[in-house]
């Protein structure tokens, strides 16, 4: 970057890319209330950054939450794709991480087995 105008250039791109991510990109959301926490959500949440880094996948937007409100299936973690309804995985372990964010998140087949919920917004 020598000049200005790169700076500028370099500007666009990140915001674009940042557009994309916040507005059409697959979400996860994993759910660190209290009860989360204990059941290991802490380490869920590290497998998962994890493995969108290992993955490098640039249209994926992790974020966190407070009590979802199923205690006894926690560790919740929802994958929300674009256009489709929203699934909610339950007693997500991070072994199972890598199994969910290539089927579903990288392939969009859901993993029925880990499936406690699903809600069509």
């Amino acid at each position: 970057m020598k000049t200005v105008e790169d700076l500028r250039r370099l500007r666009e791109e990140l915001k674009s890319q940042m557009r994309v991510r916040h507005e059409g990109g697959t979400r996860i959301i994993v759910g660190m209330g209290t009860c989360g926490i204990a059941a290991g959500a802490r380490e869920v949440m590290t497998a998962v950054l994890d493995e969108i880094a290992k993955r490098k996948l640039e249209d994926v937007v992790v974020r966190q939450t407070g009590c979802i409100g199923m205690c006894e299936k926690e560790v919740l973690l929802d994958v929300v794709r674009p256009g489709e309804p929203r699934i909610t995985y339950g007693k997500v372990k991070p072994e199972h991480v890598p199994l969910i964010i290539a089927e579903h998140v990288v392939n969009g087949r859901i993993v029925e087995d880990l499936v406690v919920g699903k809600i069509i917004e």
